[in-house]
């Protein structure tokens, strides 16, 4: 038998969450990213719920009918967006990743919907938004059929290097 459980993320994860960050920009927009300022990057969010939270989706099957072997499985971020014109915060849905083995097997819903059931039960939060590559045909299926629709924005960003 196999289930998946949702957990907060804690500082041993910061490699693991790194390298997935790393394996998803290469895998979805091309971008080799510099993983030793990926990791210090989860690190701080990991340490600091205001930039961030992360979740693991941990695959969990029971061999001989007792122990549990758990592996994670994919992983998502949340960070907050404060809306004067709702008066409360839109939370972001960022660093999705599903490594291989494990797509197409509900990871990616049952970490959605445990960001939907936290974001529903805490006061102030007006939704869940994501942004999502204009190719990624998949992932937008996936969305939508999680009830999520094109909010009719594009987004632009004038970024800066850093020392």
């Amino acid at each position: 038998m196999t289930s998946l459980r949702i957990r907060t993320a804690h500082a041993h994860d910061r490699d693991l969450l790194a390298h997935w960050a790393v394996a998803m920009a290469l895998e979805t927009e091309h971008k080799q990213l510099d993983e030793a300022t990926v990791r210090a990057g989860v690190e701080a969010g990991i340490a600091d719920p205001a930039k961030a939270r992360y979740f693991i989706a941990m695959h969990e099957s029971r061999v001989a009918g007792r122990e549990t072997i758990a592996a994670p499985a994919g992983t998502l971020m949340l960070t907050r967006e404060w809306s004067d014109w709702r008066n409360g915060d839109w939370w972001w849905i960022q660093s999705v990743y599903v490594p291989p083995q494990f797509r197409r097997m509900g990871v990616f819903t049952a970490l959605y919907r445990h960001a939907e059931r936290l974001a529903r039960d805490t006061p102030g939060v007006v939704g869940l938004r994501l942004y999502v590559e204009r190719e990624n045909t998949s992932a937008q299926k996936t969305y939508e059929a999680l009830g999520m629709v094109d909010a009719g924005y594009s987004i632009l960003e004038a970024e800066f290097e850093t020392p």
